[in-house]
């Protein structure tokens, strides 16, 4: 039997899990001398390296002093919560990271929250104990009272304490040590947390909790042996949460070191590996002996709360810029999505258009320039959140939201928030001049907020927001208050005419773009939407005249990002995506038939 630690990484974003995991990966010998290693070297797409974010948990392993330590690294952010649950039930300790200057943050409860009802008794890591501000010590005692409100039992309250600079690759029992290396940290994980229960002499019994595509095996499923032994070409059984079992072959097994992944012949109990062979292989399945099957509990997946459309583009400028452009190329894009992110849904709605379900808008932005970036174009409506209905009452699902905001700016919050329906809950001084705000929000009620919060804080607000639960429906919700300038006209944009159009808004568009009927090409100074003419040229003559002849001085565009525009659009605006831009229409172009339907 050999000697395995089980550990995941759990963390609020950007508190520095994937910098902790980096630094446990080279100190622990894992590299060897000549190889050449990124910083990050977890977050392995674009998107997350660019974002600083983590958006899949991915796992490795690393030998410590003749002991196999996997290790998994978890997103940070509450979309991507259903990562985390599912990974927790894996694993028989955790690495609770905490940063030293902000402390408890929502995503941290959500997370903590998982791992004590799992009855795991978390190691608090202090992170970041590098900073001017940093209070280590207020930080344990935060932690502490979040473990009594989370109605901890007593051995869990009695947690032991790690202080670190996972960036400057140093950890510390106590504030006064000397600081050398992370091998204090390597200890405590080998003192504190358990050995995985089990044994190789049981029948076999493993659980699949991450899936993984490869174009050439198929189907991949990342498991963990709780008791038993696997090999390589073995006939087992799959037994599906549905109840329905089938037999089939393991065609390939796979080990993780580092960040090598290495076929092997067989792994024991405790051990995590991947496995290949079956098609139908889903999260929380169990792959058991078939002369003596026993499946494990199937996992509880938390249910969406948002959903978007997305639909074929049928805009004017259709089909200059993108490479996959029909309904057929974007239902299979979005289906292979759905075989290994198991937090979303997508069904068909008609002809081209596809109903997309998320945690959150962040989740589905991110799908959505995935899709952009391999060449896609398509279009989307505005985020609607999903309300079911229990015993006849219609539920919406609630957030729990946390704001940092210099004092100054927390009455604005306050106002802006309470028309959009948010409760207080609590209000405290944090230093340094700013304030923590506490909110349970309805989740509509945050969707087209966060730009309007940075706006009234200039940029130095932070908030996250993690879901709660569904409650009963609450009423209308204030939304944007402005409205759009519309284009009247196909062409492109000229400076004379915005210059003239300027004085009326917020231009999204700069000179010479190619607008069309229909098109939003700015948010409108006041509440109703105006139809201007962004193409018109200045009438030439021969005669000059003083005054007639001035400089034109544009005021630079808006960027337009995705999440901005997303969040911006109204129920009756779409956002048209396409590799090279990001622009709103109107659903409906023609002025007059857009008349028809308000009034309808």
């Amino acid at each position: 039997m050999q000697n395995i630690r089980n550990i995941a990484v759990i963390a609020h974003v950007d508190h520095g899990k994937t910098t902790l995991v980096d630094g446990l990966l080279s100190q622990s010998g894992t590299f060897s001398s000549h190889e050449q290693v990124d910083e990050r070297v977890m977050d392995s797409n674009d998107l997350e390296r660019e974002r600083g974010i983590t958006i899949l948990s991915k796992n490795t392993a690393i030998h410590y002093k003749g002991t196999k330590i996997n290790i998994i690294d978890t997103p940070g952010h509450a979309d991507f919560g259903g990562e985390v649950e599912r990974v927790l039930k894996m694993v028989d300790g955790v690495l609770l990271l905490v940063d030293a200057q902000e402390g408890v943050m929502p995503q941290t409860k959500f997370v903590v929250k998982k791992a004590l009802s799992f009855g795991i008794r978390p190691i608090v890591v202090v992170n970041k104990i590098d900073k001017p501000a940093a209070e280590p010590d207020r930080v344990v005692d935060e932690v502490f009272d979040l473990f009594v409100a989370m109605d901890a039992n007593d051995s869990q309250l009695d947690f032991p304490v790690v202080y670190a600079a996972a960036r400057d690759g140093y950890a510390i029992r106590n504030l006064d040590d000397e600081k050398k290396n992370l091998e204090p940290l390597f200890e405590a994980i080998l003192e504190h947390v358990p050995a995985p229960q089990g044994s190789s002499e049981n029948p076999l019994q493993m659980q699949i909790f991450t899936l993984d595509y490869d174009n050439y095996v198929g189907k991949i499923g990342i498991a963990r042996v709780f008791n038993g032994r696997v090999k390589k070409g073995e006939t087992v059984m799959l037994a599906k949460g549905d109840g329905s079992k089938e037999n089939g072959r393991i065609t390939k097994l796979i080990g993780f070191l580092g960040l090598a992944r290495t076929e092997i012949e067989h792994a024991e109990a405790g051990d995590i590996v991947a496995v290949a062979g079956f098609n139908a292989i889903d999260v929380g399945d169990s792959l058991v002996d078939p002369s003596n099957p026993m499946p494990l509990d199937p996992m509880h997946l938390e249910e969406p709360t948002m959903s978007v459309y997305f639909a074929v583009n049928d805009s004017p400028l259709a089909g200059l810029e993108g490479k996959h452009v029909t309904a057929n190329k974007i239902k299979d894009r979005l289906l292979k999505e759905m075989q290994t992110n198991i937090a979303m849904r997508c069904e068909e709605m008609g002809e081209g258009k596809f109903k997309v379900s998320g945690r959150g808008e962040l989740q589905i932005t991110i799908l959505a320039e995935n899709l952009r970036r391999e060449g896609f174009e398509f279009s989307i409506s505005r985020p609607e959140v999903i309300v079911k209905e229990e015993n006849g009452v219609k539920m919406e699902p609630f957030e729990h939201l946390v704001i940092d905001t210099p004092q100054d700016f927390s009455g604005a919050i306050i106002e802006k928030l309470g028309r959009r329906k948010a409760e207080m809950k609590a209000m405290n001084p944090m230093g340094d001049g700013y304030t923590r705000l506490e909110f349970e929000i309805p989740a509509r009620g945050l969707i087209g907020y966060r730009s309007e919060f940075l706006t009234d804080t200039k940029g130095e607000g932070v908030m996250n927001h993690s879901f709660l639960e569904f409650r009963p429906f609450s009423g209308s919700v204030e939304s944007r208050s402005n409205g759009a300038l519309i284009s009247m006209e196909n062409g492109d944009a000229t400076a004379f005419s915005l210059f003239n159009i300027q004085e009326r808004g917020v231009l999204f568009i700069a000179p010479q773009t190619k607008v069309y009927v229909g098109m939003v090409i700015g948010e409108h100074s006041r509440d109703n939407d105006l139809d201007v003419n962004p193409i018109k040229s200045k009438h030439l003559t021969n005669m000059r005249a003083s005054g007639s002849d001035d400089a034109i001085k544009l005021v630079p565009p808006r960027e337009l990002t995705l999440e901005r525009a997303l969040e911006w659009i109204e129920d009756d605006e779409i956002l048209e995506i396409t590799p090279l831009n990001i622009r709103i229409r109107k659903k409906y172009l023609d002025p007059t038939q857009r008349k028809r339907m308000t009034k309808k």
